[in-house]
């Protein structure tokens, strides 16, 4: 292999950044490969998390690891990098974090190419790419049972004590259930709850909203897909 390519562009004798080697360089970026992926396994455990969000957070220590092994030795480049990678969150409009681990990728490759590094430039953004299709196609953050995540929105009269009167309903129906509104409604004669809810089977919504009925009245109750914006930068 011509070791060339993996050589500075503006490399000279009077450089002063220590010099990356190919064989350093690769087990650094996989070594940081293997980081992250433990750390986004780790973050999954017990935790609320979306599938961008645990995806980016698997690859952003490589994106790192190569942006400082650039740096290295180079102190203005490293005040320079500071400032830039500021920009992505502080003075731009704020994204997913799809996008913002997007911009770093961008911002690193861009950064090494300008330094010089073509060669690192080319396997850096091969490698993350490829672990972001691998990432992506294995569901690294997707969750096995996110079609039994609703959000249930109940109407109850307001001589009803709302608080107990339905958990022998969510016991029998869901897996867990968490109160996350309450309003009142038609000049207080109302109150309208809304409850983020587990299900433990598919298809059983019908039957769940029948017993709700019963309940309250008749009044109405809707049951949707819950909303999953959480963690995203």
């Amino acid at each position: 292999m011509n070791m060339a390519i993996f050589t500075g562009v503006f490399e000279d004798a009077s450089t002063t950044a220590t010099a990356v080697g190919i064989t350093g360089f690769m087990t650094c970026l996989i070594s940081a490969l293997i980081i992250g992926l433990i750390i986004a396994l780790t973050y999954k455990y017990k935790n609320k998390y979306s599938k961008n969000f645990v995806t980016t957070l698997a690859l952003m220590p490589a994106m790192v690891c190569v942006v400082i092994m650039m740096v290295n030795g180079n102190v203005g480049a490293g005040v320079a990098v500071a400032g830039a990678f500021s920009l992505v969150r502080f003075r731009s409009v704020a994204g997913t974090s799809t996008e913002i681990g997007a911009i770093f990728l961008a911002m690193g490759s861009g950064l090494m190419t300008g330094m010089g590094y073509i060669g690192y430039a080319t396997v850096f953004i091969i490698v993350i790419c490829i672990m972001q299709i691998l990432y992506n196609h294995i569901g690294i953050g997707s969750k096995k049972y996110a079609a039994l995540e609703k959000t249930l929105r109940i109407a109850i009269p307001e001589d009803l004590e709302y608080t107990g009167a339905l958990d022998d309903l969510f016991q029998e129906y869901t897996t867990s259930c968490q109160m996350t509104n309450v309003k009142t409604t038609d000049m207080g004669s109302l109150f309208k709850l809304t409850y983020n809810i587990t299900l433990k089977k598919e298809n059983t919504e019908k039957e769940f909203i029948d017993k709700l009925r019963c309940r309250n009245g008749n009044l109405e109750i809707s049951i949707s897909q819950q909303e999953n914006n959480i963690n995203e930068l």
